[in-house]
């Protein structure tokens, strides 16, 4: 062996010798002070120290000089320096009379590492543990660290991970500290087992559940993965399940999880006892205010008798009566559904007891959970405010607005007791998600052949509730660019405001004979009338030019070439009664949009636009919706020009392409558009029956609409007032690189002329 072998061996063993004598030495407990008593103590010398000052160690003695040599207050001196964690070892002599303190300090964590870990980042772990750099060493924090980081592991589904602490001893007295890691396996669920259950299978009941079974189209999620809250939170899904269902004496006996022996996964067994089913009873109204008739309210109640008991229908019941008595003024109202259960007949008689509750006010508000989104955005979207009378109908309807805000995929308020009787503290806690979207959507037509929709979208940026988005559409004959930045409360106040700057390049050759060039901005602000009623202004201004028309194009779209100039102001009421305006399951929405060309420019006209949808819950997940939109423009003093018209197809007319309908010239077959419309879609939204969590869902759909009148007319022009159908089904796939949507369509009433198109496919990216 060579020289520097020798010493490579010889360093080697000398770290491995002071590494063991560090955990021995920490692991030493604490020995009782031999000190005999008798004499005064005249001095006491501190040794060994090296960071703490001696008189520090001083301060933890019980005794001083001038007291008695004191065998158990010595004693208690000497636990008391092992309690501060600053020493690994401590002893107390007599050398005549004096008292001689002898420390070893624990050393000083220089650096703390973590090695081996794949699952969790080191950010996450370094949050966990409570040992830092520059704190003091102790054998009992490593292994609470150790705990800590197995438990991390384990709520993570790896229940077979180790932790092998490593100290590296330093000059100066310091270590660096060193987390080795084996991630282990996923411990998984092998199967989830129900006993008892009679009413319901178990395939049923696990769709119920948030614990998943593993399976191979689950590895983007965690609900297949051991969890002890979980199973607790599932536990409690199962009890609200079957209460909704009638079994209001049901229960959940256990619910036990066993490792399999091979410690790959897991298997759960829930033991229930389902009880008997009930029906609802004699339902009755009590109320004890004044001024108020209870009779008036009796169709509020969603509990009807002779149905099966349903204890969110219970729960709907007294929230609808609470927000009916908010609305009328009385802010302070107690409902308390009294329940007789008749065990002979199956029945339970409630009745709603309408009483005085007792006056609380809104003490603090308190947000937690908003990593990125600030205070402030979640404050303004709050109807209720410090101070304030509380109220369950407006604190409902915040918590509603914040859901609508979409920056969060979990939303929880609750209120619970202030510093008085009268007072009451609000808590929010929300779990945020990503805000932002790069979105890709591809196409195919017959008139535009590929296309590519490529955007970018921040729904939250910066966490100020700012909505900031970039659109291009790339396609072989289109092209656009859309820049758009909206601030929803300008200036504090609750106006949104924002600007829209586009340029688009439209190559309408194949179904229109011409090209169109826009290019042009908006500015917009809209605000809040009442809660459902909403006002917007926008102004813009705009250059068209229509140009690449041939010689073989129709005479009326010849006649179009050329630039204008368009400055409009118009705006748009909207009434929105949705639930959910990103993704309803019920209500409904309709709006009216003015705007009128003529403050300068080259164009004058007066256009009005009308939207309008509902949408039906017919069961879980079964969504029964009607939209529909109508329009017209009339030009004042002047003909409507062709980049002003309207074309049906596509997005508003599914199995038609875009401008597939409508006026056209006979002699050109080119697409002239039109100066009234209206479309009509009934769709109905449905589980395909697949694991929910792969997120797909089908429709079946329906659409209907026509394109007509155009000036000036002519004898070459066909325009039909016939209402075009079309139908269709698809597919919705929220995939883990964004939604896919794939829609075929066949049209059934049409114009011999019409242009159809069978296929539609997009698909998007969020981040």
């Amino acid at each position: 062996m060579t020289v520097g072998g020798v010493l490579r061996s010889f360093t080697r063993l000398a770290l491995g010798l002071a590494v063991a004598w560090l955990w021995v030495i920490s692991a030493v407990p604490p020995v009782t002070a031999q000190v005999p008593s008798g004499g005064t103590i005249q001095a006491i010398r501190i040794d060994g120290t090296q960071r703490v000052e001696p008189e520090t160690v001083k301060s933890y003695l019980l005794v001083q000089p001038g007291d008695p040599f004191d065998a158990a207050r010595i004693d208690r001196s000497l636990k008391a320096l092992y309690a501060t964690g600053l020493f690994s070892d401590v002893t107390l002599r007599r050398e005549g009379d004096t008292l001689v303190v002898h420390v070893v300090e624990n050393p000083v964590i220089n650096r703390i590492a973590f090695e081996g870990n794949h699952r969790l980042s080191d950010e996450t772990l370094t949050n966990e543990i409570q040992l830092r750099p520059r704190s003091v060493y102790t054998r009992e924090k490593v292994q609470s660290d150790v705990k800590r980081i197995l438990d991390l592991y384990r709520r993570n589904g790896h229940f077979a991970a180790t932790v092998d602490p490593k100290v590296i001893p330093l000059e100066q007295n310091r270590v660096d500290l060193v987390f080795e890691i084996n991630d282990g396996p996923a411990t998984g669920i092998r199967s989830i087992n129900f006993v008892g259950n009679h009413a319901f299978s178990a395939s049923r009941l696990r769709e119920v559940i948030s614990t998943k079974e593993s399976r191979w189209y689950r590895f983007l999620s965690t609900a297949d993965t051991y969890d002890p809250d979980r199973l607790t939170y599932d536990r409690d899904l199962l009890r609200k399940f079957y209460l909704s269902q009638g079994y209001a004496d049901f229960r959940v006996v256990s619910a036990v999880a066993e490792l399999a022996p091979s410690r790959n996964g897991f298997l759960i067994t829930f033991s229930v006892d389902e009880g008997a089913r009930y029906k609802f009873g004699t339902i009755t109204l009590t109320n004890t205010l004044k001024d108020l008739n209870a009779n008036s309210l009796k169709p509020l109640l969603k509990t009807k008798q002779g149905d099966w008991y349903n204890a969110d229908a219970v729960e709907g019941s007294i929230t609808a009566l609470t927000d009916a008595l908010g609305n009328l003024g009385f802010a302070f109202v107690d409902i308390e559904p009294l329940v007789r259960r008749n065990v002979a007949t199956r029945t339970i008689d409630i009745n709603y007891t309408i009483k005085e509750g007792p006056r609380v006010y809104v003490e603090r508000i308190n947000i937690t959970g908003n990593v990125r989104t600030l205070d402030s955005v979640i404050r303004r979207e709050f109807r209720l405010v410090e101070g304030d009378a509380f109220n369950s109908s407006k604190l409902h309807r915040s918590e509603q607005n914040i859901k609508n805000l979409d920056f969060f995929s979990k939303v929880n308020i609750t209120n619970v007791p202030g510093s008085a009787p009268d007072k009451t503290i609000i808590n929010v806690n929300v779990q945020e998600k990503s805000t932002g979207d790069f979105s890709v959507g591809v196409g195919y037509s017959t008139a535009d052949g590929p296309l590519a929709d490529i955007g970018v979208h921040e729904r939250n940026l910066l966490g100020r509730g700012e909505d900031l988005r970039l659109d291009t559409v790339v396609a072989v004959r289109d092209e656009s660019i859309d820049l758009s930045f909206t601030e929803p409360y300008f200036m504090g106040h609750n106006l949104a405001a924002g600007y829209d700057l586009f340029a688009t390049n439209q190559d309408n050759t194949s179904f229109a004979g011409f090209s169109q060039f826009s290019v042009g901005g908006t500015l917009r602000a809209g605000y809040q009338i009442s809660e459902p009623l909403r006002q917007t202004w926008h102004y813009t201004l705009r250059q068209d030019r229509i140009y690449n028309v041939a010689s073989t194009t129709s005479i009326y779209i010849q006649q179009e070439v050329g630039v204008r100039n368009t400055s409009s102001v118009g705006q748009v009421l909207l009434y929105d009664m949705r639930d959910n305006p990103i993704d309803p399951t019920s209500g409904y929405y309709y709006s009216v949009g003015t705007d009128v060309a003529g403050l300068g420019g080259n164009v004058d006209f007066f256009r009005v636009s009308v939207t309008g949808g509902i949408y039906y819950p017919l069961a879980p997940q079964y969504v029964l919706s009607f939209n529909g939109q109508e329009g017209h423009i009339t030009g004042i003093g002047q003909n409507v020009r062709i980049e002003d018209r309207f074309f049906v197809g596509g997005d508003n007319l599914r199995g038609f392409q875009t401008g597939g309908i409508g006026p056209r010239d006979a002699t050109t077959s080119d697409a002239l558009g039109g100066e009234t419309y209206y479309t009509g879609s009934v769709s109905l939204t449905y589980p395909l029956g697949l694991p929910e969590e792969l997120g797909m869902t089908g429709r079946v759909w329906t659409d209907f609409g026509s394109l007509f009148d155009i000036h000036p007319t002519g004898a070459n022009i066909l325009d039909s007032h016939l209402t075009r159908v079309s139908a269709g089904v698809g597919i919705s796939w929220r995939s883990p690189l964004g939604p896919i949507k794939i829609d075929l369509g066949e049209p059934i009433v049409r114009e011999r002329y019409d242009r159809s198109e069978l296929v539609h496919v997009s698909f998007g990216s969020n981040f």
